[in-house]
């Protein structure tokens, strides 16, 4: 049995998702716009639920195409003499795969996770901007809060304000992208775990896979500068 219309099908799939993943970057982009914005909160809460459609989308996807692969596996490993009902057993398996859904199934999405962690980060990097017309607020506590704000815009390995921003997943701390790479990949010639360079830090392992872009902190160092 032939299964390169399968494979073909399967790689359209792929492209569908590439697609829905570039739309909940940009969704998650417009939501960082509307906290820098100082829009309402209820039109970044829009954005949290187009995010939720997208990550229900693409739990579909991911097991429709689950149901394939497994669909395929299966026919190969018994070689029927006859060709088999594909349509009914994707869709056998599919339905099975989409029954155990559940709320935290989104929840869970790598790209939703990423888009409530930068929000949080957007509003801490900016609150203290939106309290500017409060009057009751002395002017020292404003300053100093400036100051440690501007402490963080500090690569812990360079010394020097960032301009591309990576988060460390595990323990939080940040460090300039190409610095913390380089490190990494000496290390990893050296066959040596990396200890974050953030004075203090006991984490010992830090890898390329648990960095993550942070957004909020460069939008924060840039708008500082713009000042």
């Amino acid at each position: 049995i032939s299964f390169s219309c399968v494979d073909s099908s399967l790689s359209s799939l792929k492209n569908c998702q590439s697609y829905i993943n570039t739309g909940m970057d940009i969704a998650t982009n417009i939501a960082l716009d509307l906290v820098e914005s100082f829009n309402d909160v209820e039109d970044v809460n829009s954005m949290e639920n187009v995010m939720l459609e997208y990550a229900a989308m693409d739990r579909k996807l991911n097991h429709y195409m689950k149901a394939i692969e497994e669909t395929v596996n299966q026919i190969k490993r018994e070689k029927p003499e006859n060709i088999p009902d594909l349509k009914y057993l994707v869709q056998e398996k599919f339905t099975a795969l989409e029954s155990k859904n559940s709320d935290s199934d989104l929840q869970s999405n790598e790209k939703f996770m990423y888009f409530k962690d930068q929000l949080k980060e957007m509003r801490k990097q900016f609150c203290h901007q939106s309290d500017n017309g409060n009057e009751a607020i002395e002017q020292i506590d404003e300053d100093i809060a400036v100051t440690q704000s501007q402490m963080n815009f500090i690569c812990p390995i360079t010394q020097m304000e960032m301009k591309r921003p990576v988060r460390n997943k595990i323990c939080g701390h940040t460090y300039e992208e190409d610095a913390i790479l380089k490190i990494i990949q000496t290390r990893k010639q050296q066959r040596k775990e990396v200890r974050c360079p953030k004075i203090g830090c006991s984490h010992t392992n830090v890898k390329g896979s648990d960095l993550v872009r942070d957004e909020a902190l460069k939008r924060a160092i840039d708008s500082q500068n713009k000042k």
